[in-house]
């Protein structure tokens, strides 16, 4: 499994090309081929799977319930805003418009490394995300590492 990790803010150029940073590049398996699966993620953010990481989350999207009204709904949504990247030869990927607009990228982006995938920000929402989170992050660590 990749560990991606860290945050990097990078330029970001008209045509949605943005590089991936050095030490996430060398994260990314030999499985995964250089190509992401790019969607929204659940915060205001963009999030891109390696395609071998990818197919493991398919696994578990086959397994939902296609009954289950939230089960569609989410399908939908993730599966509609989903779009294969690859990296290029400058080892950057191209970054669909809708996506940018999505998470309000314009000129930069905030790239944080989530062990598993990447995710790009405005930079000034993420801080902000950090800034107005409702718990103070030594509770937060508390809880969640119990």
């Amino acid at each position: 499994m990749p560990g991606f990790k860290g945050q990097e803010t990078y330029s970001i150029d008209n045509k949605g090309r943005v590089n991936i940073p050095a030490k996430m590049r060398k994260a990314i398996s030999p499985e995964a081929n250089d190509t992401f699966i790019l969607t929204r993620g659940s915060d205001k953010c963009i999030v891109a799977y390696p395609m071998d990481e990818w197919r493991k989350y398919e696994e578990r999207f086959a397994n939902l319930n296609q009954y289950d009204e939230k089960d569609r709904y989410f399908l939908r949504m993730i599966l509609s805003w989903s779009e294969e990247v690859e990296i290029d030869g400058q080892q950057r990927v191209s970054i669909p418009k809708r996506h940018l607009e999505f998470a309000g990228i314009e000129g930069k982006t905030t790239i944080v490394g989530m062990m598993d995938r990447i995710e790009f920000w405005n930079p000034e929402e993420f801080e902000k995300y950090l800034q107005e989170y409702n718990e103070p992050y030594e509770q937060v660590a508390a809880s969640v590492m119990k």
